[in-house]
């Protein structure tokens, strides 16, 4: 073998050892996009359904059942599943209301969280799973 089939030789050993050096540090940035794009997907869609949920509670007629179906429709459609979230109407001091008792102008809170790792996709694990995800929405009653 002449000095040329030695050098292609040694240049597909680098180009393997390149690929070996470079390809966890891509894998890595991928699996992190996907689980930082997940995540922020959750949380638009839990703001979304505190949104929904203030939604239906200021409205003069509204009831409790009446933001948590909103809610509940919300996070079923984002494929976030019926359970695993939590859902509360307080005032903004944080002080539980009744929707259907409340003054027009009365300002209502709706706060909707889980935790990341009942809805969380972690292939890497970059975000905790103890991470509580929170979206707040406050809306005044209609009279």
């Amino acid at each position: 073998m002449n000095w040329r089939g030695r050098r292609r030789q040694r240049q597909r050993g680098n180009a393997v050892l390149d690929m070996a050096l470079v390809l966890p540090i891509l894998l890595a940035l991928a699996f992190g996009t996907v689980e930082f794009g997940y995540y922020f997907y959750v949380k638009h869609n839990i703001q979304a359904a505190a949104r929904e949920g203030a939604r239906a509670a200021i409205v003069p007629s509204a009831v409790a059942a009446d933001v948590t179906t909103a809610v509940q429709n919300v996070m079923t459609a984002a494929g976030l599943g019926a359970s695993g979230y939590t859902t509360s109407v307080t005032d903004v001091n944080g002080n539980a209301i009744n929707v259907s008792t409340a003054t027009p102008g009365t300002a209502i809170k709706v706060t909707v969280q889980c935790t990341w790792g009942t809805v969380g996709v972690r292939p890497l694990g970059v975000i905790s799973s103890t991470k509580v995800v929170t979206g707040n929405t406050v809306m005044r009653k209609e009279g």
